[in-house]
């Protein structure tokens, strides 16, 4: 009993979670690195970003509330498929996610660089935070954890009280620029390239690395915070669903109102090279929208440290859940008894996210990065749910989402297709950055000597055959997403589509029911058969 987490979390809390995590840093630049990749076309890829995360946040959701489990997001791929398979998925999901909180600490620092203080001036030299910069990040970082290492209860109350707050500022700038300083021929300005000046290409690699993916990731913390649901099977879809939908309608206004706040002279070069140290508040600065611009500073620290709390509490949890699939030190499984939260997984992420933030030290240098990554674990969803599925009456599920048959395939190719177009070499670099941790899961397979290995070495074949064909395949398919062009463009999306789905019911097949999945089933069903 002593690592148990507590229920305390309500919809409305779990909701806003999900919104908190969604609507952070990425609406305070993503419209600005859109536009820069894809022109006014910018719109169209938030649309399809949140239309294809819907589709995977949709296969998650049922997991959810089939597993309420603390730490979810890297325990489904455990449970269905063994240890090779959770390893990979659990690792590239940890390393992307925690890398979160130093980023919306970035955020801030850089957005206020453009306050009209000489100090503030210098957080921020035009590619990276100064060594003031830092400071002030770091001491963000630390407030983040602060919030998360006493109770739950204080950080959902606090996240809940930021997110209302962060849904005032976004709808005053998209007000104020929308009705004072609308360009609206920025959207068809032929001299620009017009409405889509990099063509679809610009589109969807926009989707990959301007910081779209990345926002919606937010998706994942009601699902991380299930074990602390009261009532994970109805709370879960409702936070996930929502916080996508209300989040992508959101984002797609303030696209349209940054795209037409844009000055002609900003433009002068082109959209390719629109170079903003704070999009939002330098829009407002050139037209005169002063109290615009105080709010935006003001949600400068409010936006991204909602979402910087969120992931600090979320991370914790994938820690503790990265333990109870074997592969971290016990002590990162214990939970505190008199506060329910995971004090010893909360001490490691903070040092590997001083680590990160040294390391990084500007948004955009890791928003794409995270994204890929995340796309990892995502393509697990959608496989791992209809495995479940196939065990039947082995598992109580509360919550079967309606034509899922159809939706977790689309998921499956969905995410593949936002893998691809994130471009090429990034897309080998970090599957590489994912594969250097291999290493910790052999010792951890070495401690247990290779107990059950060949049948989890097996069941995970598909993901490792998948992740290489993903790699070969940026690296011969269209020249329009860095590739070499063998597989040209329109043909390259044919060829992913056809070998995801060979890929997709190859995972499906290969699923069984593990050994922890069997022990868990009993452990309910005997706590089901008390409460009776």
């Amino acid at each position: 009993m002593k690592n148990k987490m507590r229920r305390e979390m309500r919809t409305f809390s779990l909701t806003m979670t999900g919104l908190g995590s969604i609507i952070g840093s990425g609406w305070l630049f993503g419209s600005w690195k859109a536009a820069s990749v894809a022109g006014p076309a910018a719109i169209y890829s938030w649309v399809i970003g949140m239309v294809l995360i819907l589709l995977i946040g949709l296969t998650f959701a049922e997991l959810g509330s089939l597993f309420p489990a603390t730490g979810g997001m890297v325990r489904y791929g455990q449970f269905s498929h063994g240890s090779l398979v959770g390893f990979i998925t659990g690792w590239a999901n940890w390393i992307a996610i925690v890398s979160v909180i130093p980023v919306e600490a970035v955020a801030s620092a850089q957005y206020l660089s453009s306050w009209k203080f000489d100090w503030a001036h210098g957080l921020y030299n035009g590619t990276e935070l100064t060594a003031t910069g830092l400071f002030v990040a770091g001491f963000l970082v630390f407030i983040y954890f602060l919030v998360n290492y006493f109770t739950v209860q204080l950080f959902a109350r606090v996240n809940s009280a930021i997110t209302v707050f962060k849904f005032i500022i976004p709808t005053c700038a998209i007000v104020g620029i929308l009705f004072v300083g609308f360009h609206g021929q920025n959207f068809v300005e032929v001299q620009h390239g017009g409405f889509m000046p990099n063509g679809w290409s610009g589109v969807l690699t926009a989707v990959a690395t301007s910081g779209i993916v990345f926002a919606f990731n937010g998706f994942q913390s009601p699902i991380n915070l299930a074990g602390e649901a009261k009532n994970p099977g109805r709370s879960i879809p409702i936070a996930v669903i929502s916080s996508i939908l209300i989040a992508g309608v959101i984002y797609v206004l303030l696209q349209i109102s940054f795209i037409g706040g844009v000055t002609p002279d900003m433009l002068a070069h082109g959209w390719s090279h629109l170079n903003l140290s704070s999009p939002f508040a330098d829009l407002a600065m050139a037209l005169g929208l002063n109290w615009l611009v105080l709010l935006l500073f003001a949600d400068a620290f409010v936006s991204p440290s909602g979402t910087g709390m969120t992931y600090t509490a979320t991370t914790a949890r994938m820690i503790y859940g990265m333990e109870r699939n074997g592969y971290f030190p016990k002590v990162f499984g214990k939970v505190n008894r008199a506060f329910g939260v995971p004090r010893a997984a909360m001490w490691l992420n903070l040092g590997v996210s001083y680590l990160f933030l040294f390391l990084f030290r500007g948004w955009g240098s890791l928003a794409s990065v995270i994204s890929v990554a995340t796309l990892i674990s995502y393509v697990t969803g959608p496989i791992c749910v209809m495995v479940f599925r196939r065990f039947g009456q082995d598992i109580n599920n509360p919550l079967r989402i309606k034509g899922m048959h159809i939706i977790a395939p689309l998921a499956f190719i969905a995410g593949s297709m936002i893998y691809y177009w994130a471009t090429w070499p990034l897309t080998g670099k970090v599957t590489f950055i994912v594969i250097v941790g291999l290493p910790i899961y052999f010792y951890y397979q070495a401690k247990a000597q290779f107990k059950g290995f060949a049948k989890d070495f097996k069941a995970g074949v598909w993901l490792m055959a998948y992740l290489g064909f993903m790699v070969i395949m940026s690296w011969i398919g269209s020249s329009k997403f860095g590739g070499q062009d063998i597989i040209p463009f329109g043909y390259d999306f044919l060829v992913i589509a056809v070998f995801s789905f060979v890929f997709y019911i190859w995972g499906v097949k290969s699923g069984w029911l593990t050994e922890q999945l069997k022990m868990r089933e009993d452990t309910m069903r005997q706590n089901n058969t008390e409460n009776e």
